[in-house]
């Protein structure tokens, strides 16, 4: 039988102090941990496998706790990942345990993360992310991004500001998961 290997590595970066990142790869999961050494896994090409990062939203609290429910509940949800519509119904129950989370602890009103990744299976791969996280692609010698930012664009150095909340009730801005990560809706 094929197997697919999937390396991982997680650090905090230069600027925080603690890692509020999370990822998944099948059913096995790493949450807001540092690695020294790069980790690699096994998993047999057949069952949809999922494979993804969630990148807690530094400067607020709880990034690590969304980015960690959010990874647990995709390993979970994996193996039934086997069409978009499964994918994105789980992505939905992500942010609303998100919400619910949020509402049980006040404290983490402001959590939010960004996910992307990809769903592989053995004829097809779903690639998906919400927020500026990005899926690339490593091969033929160079990079090549598979997925679409759906954030808004952050405005240049002294431009005019590009999103409103009277513009958002008319066409709400992209990048819906950060946003709607918090217990207020």
């Amino acid at each position: 039988m094929p197997h697919i290997a999937v390396s991982v590595l997680s650090h905090q970066g230069l600027v925080r102090e603690r890692n509020e990142d999370s990822l998944v790869a099948g059913p096995w999961t790493l949450c807001a941990t540092v690695t020294d050494s790069p980790q690699t896994l096994l998993f047999p090409l057949g069952t949809p496998c999922v494979i993804a990062v969630a990148d807690g939203l530094g400067g607020h609290p709880g990034g690590e706790v969304a980015s960690s429910l959010t990874v647990r509940r995709l390993a979970e949800a994996g193996p039934g990942l086997d069409d978009e519509e499964a994918l994105r119904e789980e992505l939905r129950a992500c942010n609303r345990a998100l919400y619910d989370a949020a509402a049980a602890e006040p404290a983490l009103t402001t959590m939010g993360t960004t996910v992307a990744g990809l769903v592989l299976a053995a004829e097809e791969a779903m690639v998906f992310n919400i927020g500026d996280s990005q899926v690339l692609d490593a091969s033929d010698g160079g990079l090549r991004r598979l997925s679409v930012d759906d954030s808004p664009p952050l405005p240049r150095a002294g431009a005019p500001p590009t999103w409103s909340p009277a513009r958002s009730a008319a066409a709400p801005p992209r990048g819906t998961w950060n946003r709607t990560s918090a217990a207020s809706r």
